[in-house]
């Protein structure tokens, strides 16, 4: 079995300013006119260790993360058009929400949010977007 080349049409999105990928796959990969942002943890891109603070330091960092690779594909967050959260305990979800809702601002994208059994590196969310590259 042969691995796959990725298609000339497509680009891999790279940046120190979020966490490297910690498996086989890219931070994000740009199919025009989209971006699609892979999954971001709470990890501090300098240590790759997760951010202390609990829930709160992990959504604001997470949040950080997907701002740097959404900036580093070409778009912005005012592009990003979908966006899903994956919690460990829905339980935080209050929590959660209002420091979403305090990053977003005034823009608001469709969002899906669920409780999974568990997050790479037990984590605490996840969170992943499309953006407009157009």
């Amino acid at each position: 079995m042969s691995g796959a080349t990725t298609h000339p049409s497509l680009r891999k999105v790279s940046t120190e300013n979020a966490p490297a990928a910690i498996g086989p796959y890219t931070q994000a990969i740009v199919s025009p006119p989209f971006v699609f942002v892979s999954g971001c943890l709470g990890f501090d891109p300098k240590t790759g260790a997760f951010v202390e603070g609990g829930i709160e330091g992990q959504a604001h960092q997470a949040l950080q993360n997907l701002k740097s690779v959404v900036e580093a594909s070409g778009s912005e967050v005012g592009k990003i058009v979908k966006t899903t959260v994956f919690l460990k305990d829905l339980n935080d979800f209050a929590v959660v929400n209002t420091i979403y809702e305090q990053f977003f601002g005034e823009h608001k994208p469709a969002r899906s949010l669920v409780e999974v059994a568990r997050i790479p590196r037990d984590g605490l969310l996840e969170i992943e977007a499309v953006a407009s590259v157009a």
